[in-house]
């Protein structure tokens, strides 16, 4: 395992691999974040909200806690988080 912290420690995850592939389980404490990718991503909302705005898209839009969205490789999107929220990220999805 490995722990990777973001933004002043604002944004820590665990990176780890089972047979599922590789993936990370993090928190983002309030704030705004912008992330950029390297693979495909595929991130699920576990507890809390945010509100992302994707590449291609001119608004925000919410996720909440069982939902999920992808983002391509080589991309940049903006994460708006108002309240502590859990997640896990999966790559190359």
């Amino acid at each position: 395992m490995k722990v990777n912290e973001y933004f002043d420690g604002n944004v820590t995850s665990i990176g780890f691999e089972n047979s599922e592939g590789r993936a990370t389980a993090g928190v983002m404490v309030p704030g705004e974040y912008e992330f950029g990718t390297s693979e495909n991503e595929l991130m699920k909302i576990v507890s809390g909200s945010l509100q992302a705005k994707l590449p291609g898209q001119d608004n925000l839009e919410t996720f909440t806690a069982g939902s999920e969205f992808k983002v391509a490789a080589n991309q940049k999107f903006l994460v708006h988080v108002k309240e502590a929220t859990a997640y896990l990220c999966f790559y190359g999805e």
